[in-house]
């Protein structure tokens, strides 16, 4: 499958054993465009089943969302049985674990994020957002790179997305105006997200305005308008 950008689109497997995080995380997924869910697994076998079966097919898996506390063994012990094997999957650690020591395990064995438990899914959107970005310039990249290529390529996976939410901001809404921007291929205004979701203009503007701090979204100003000054918004796709 592929966007109307022609980048293909990243397949991801969710490797979470609680139930309800599992759902979570693949709707979440489902929410992001440039994204296609492969699949949800409970345990370190399946996961590392799931990506060798994958890589053997020839229908790679890119992405891995790993819970690092699964019931048959510890996430980092799988990314390295996937790094031994040879594959190429890139990795997302998501956990409630805090110490260091994990947090070092996790970059030895080439995890590319690191999020941690209990996260609202404009943090995940950002996370994985400035992951595709990171993989596109790679991709983007001639067989033998350039420092500003890899420069740049690295700099997306230092995007500034974790600032604290303001007061009032909640997830299904935030959820709405994301997926709203996703749909458009052209810029909107608070005032065009007022009737189809329901919110004043003030309202649609601090969402709008939390997603370009975020840098999941591009602002600039809207020109040639009546009446006061207004910034118009697009979510910022991976090309």
């Amino acid at each position: 499958m592929v966007e109307p950008t022609g980048a293909p689109l990243i397949r991801v497997l969710v490797v979470e054993d609680e139930p309800l995080a599992a759902e979570a995380h693949a709707v979440y997924v489902g929410r992001l465009a440039g994204f296609s869910l492969v699949g949800t697994v409970g345990t370190g076998q399946e996961a590392f089943r799931w990506v060798t079966a994958a890589a053997s097919a020839e229908k790679p898996i890119d992405l891995v969302l790993m819970d690092m506390n699964l019931p048959d063994s510890h996430g980092l012990d799988v990314s390295r049985r996937i790094r031994a094997a040879g594959l190429s999957t890139d990795i997302i650690a998501i956990t409630a674990v805090r110490d260091l020591e994990n947090v070092r395990g996790a970059i030895a064995a080439g995890v590319v994020h690191y999020l941690i438990k209990p996260f609202t899914y404009s943090t995940f959107a950002a996370k994985l957002t400035s992951y595709r970005h990171f993989r596109v310039e790679l991709l983007g990249q001639a067989s033998v790179v350039t420092q500003s290529g890899v420069d740049s390529a690295f700099a997306s996976l230092r995007t500034p997305v974790d600032l604290p939410r303001p007061k009032g901001l909640s997830d299904s809404t935030l959820g709405a105006v994301v997926a709203y921007l996703q749909a458009e291929a052209l810029p909107v205004s608070a005032s065009q997200l007022m009737e189809p979701l329901g919110l004043s203009r003030v309202t649609a503007r601090r969402y709008l305005e939390y997603l370009a701090d975020l840098s999941l979204a591009s602002r600039a100003p809207r020109y040639g308008t009546r009446g006061r000054p207004e910034n118009e918004y697009r979510w910022k796709s991976a090309t």
